[in-house]
């Protein structure tokens, strides 16, 4: 610990009553945090809590209204994103900003080259690349790899290198495990301890408490733009006391009780045999009217794949689709809606939402084919009543939908499918970046579609999720089924020993 830090009391980053204002919101309302070097610092609150502009304060992105930034005991005016990078702060966000039709190498280096005579000195490049990969212990990501090619957790090393290329003091984690499996989480959880060993800070935000629990030191949470508690130990803290700060309330029950019996009704969904190529093969199950099916297993074994294609969105190589017995044409979007398929995708912002149209359009716009809202009074009206129903907040369906948090956004999702009254749901990691209290009304919001008669189908990376929502459960690897039971009956134990051994037989037959 240096001189300086020691200060004030160990604290590398120091935040003080920290206010951002926006026309209409207050979305930082006084908050204060400190970060010392070396420790993981969770930094926990519900969508909308500040955390993200808290982040873009940190980062230069925004400048505060009021409030102290300190910097090794000095005061400092983090004016632009430059300005924070300077200084040794790097943030990675959810969504990381690589380039894919880019090297490994150039992306880490990308607006700070070694050059000289303005030419850039790849042979340097590679080496300072080579060093960087080799100290968070990924050696084998070759600096000259197209990083459009690489895993999703290859990719998040690349910008932890990229960042750690402006020798950052403070490192800054925004849901880094939200699209790793179990095994790469470990792997990031090794290099994070790596660096910290190396006295660089992290900031680490997730809504997976028991991610938290195993990597965290200190614990700061938000709430309505205010900090509720600062610096907490985080192995002192009981999970149920850190979910009533970030609440006001306590979640005893997450996951709504299966109360909906399943009849012998013929199956809603049938699919057979579908396969497609390179990436699942002979996938075959049923959903009836009222019963949630999840798929569970490991990322990168088909999971998305399957719901994709039983939409439309990818077309099959082999088997059948049918909804209430009439097959669909493989590949076809429009004909799996006209049917009465609907998808909440894995990539919301991306994949599902016009981030730069108002709610009230995300909302409709399942409708047009079905000539749309002429009318844009009851196109609002419509909008409107889904929006309460659901509890979006900020309720305004004007607003535009990139200005909600992640569990409103969302929520905007199911809304369009509600809407639509359609009569499969395919959720693909529904509560993806959701807070504890958003993930326990969307639960709710599920499990009240399937009394209603709706089929679900449930693809998670997190197990626990597949099991305590999910009437039936498949296991899911390589791209085949390899068991299927009711979820009552399996434990995630369970599942990672089917995924596990289906892995290891697969490959002894190789």
């Amino acid at each position: 610990m240096t001189q300086d830090t020691a200060a004030l009391g160990g604290e590398l980053l120091e935040m003080r009553g920290i206010v951002k204002l926006f026309p209409g919101v207050r979305a930082l309302d006084g908050v204060d945090l400190g970060v010392r070097p070396g420790e993981v610092h969770c930094l926990l609150g519900q969508n909308g809590a500040g955390k993200s502009t808290l982040i873009k304060v940190i980062a230069g992105a925004h400048r505060p209204d009021a409030g102290e930034i300190r910097w090794r005991g000095e005061a400092v005016a983090l004016a632009d994103p430059q300005a924070a990078t300077e200084l040794g702060v790097a943030t990675l966000p959810q969504e990381l900003d690589l380039v894919d039709g880019l090297s490994v190498a150039d992306n880490i280096h990308l607006g700070h080259e070694h050059a000289r005579f303005g030419f850039t000195r790849r042979g340097r490049t590679a080496r300072a690349t080579t060093e960087l990969l080799e100290r968070l212990g990924h050696a084998e990501i070759s600096p000259s790899a197209e990083v459009g090619a690489l895993s999703a957790a290859q990719r998040q090393i690349v910008s932890m290198a990229r960042a750690l290329s402006h020798d950052a003091s403070l490192l800054v984690l925004d849901e880094p495990s939200a699209v790793l499996d179990q095994r790469e989480v470990e792997r990031l959880f090794t290099v994070i301890r790596e660096l910290t060993a190396q006295g660089v800070a992290i900031v680490y935000i997730s809504h997976r408490l028991e991610e938290i629990r195993e990597i965290g030191d200190r614990v700061t949470v938000l709430k309505d733009g205010r900090t509720v508690a600062g610096g907490l130990d985080v192995e002192s803290t009981p999970t149920p006391e850190i979910i009533r700060m970030m609440t006001g309330r306590a979640i005893e029950y997450v996951f709504p009780p299966r109360s909906n019996k399943i009849d012998d009704a013929e199956p809603m969904l049938e699919v057979r045999e579908l396969a497609l190529r390179g990436a699942f093969n002979g996938v075959s199950f049923d959903v009836k009217p009222g019963e949630i099916v999840g798929l569970a297993g490991l990322v990168g074994s088909g999971r998305s794949e399957i719901v994709e294609t039983v939409y439309g969105a990818r077309k099959a190589t082999g088997g059948t689709v049918s909804v209430d017995g009439e097959p669909l044409r493989p590949g076809s979007v429009p004909a799996a809606v006209a049917a009465g398929i609907g998808l909440c995708p894995e990539e919301r912002k991306s994949q599902a939402l016009v981030l730069g149209d108002p709610v009230s359009h995300n909302i409709t716009m399942a409708m047009l084919d079905r000539g749309g809202f002429l009318d844009f009074a009851a196109e609002r009206a419509a909008a409107e009543e889904l929006v309460g129903a659901l509890d979006v907040r900020p309720s305004d369906v004007d607003r535009e939908v990139r200005t909600l948090s992640g569990g409103n956004q969302q929520k905007v999702v199911l809304a369009r499918w509600l809407l639509r009254e359609c009569r499969v749901l395919l959720l693909d990691e529904p509560t993806r970046g959701v807070d504890v209290g958003a993930r326990s009304e969307i639960y709710a919001l599920v499990r009240d579609l399937a009394r209603r008669g709706v089929a679900v189908v449930v693809v998670s990376s997190e197990i626990e999720e597949v099991l305590g929502l999910a009437d039936r459960v498949l296991v899911v690897a390589e791209g085949r089924v390899l068991h299927a039971a009711p979820a009552a009956e399996l434990t995630e134990h369970d599942v990672l020993d089917i995924v596990l051994r289906g892995i290891v037989l697969r490959g002894d037959a190789a």
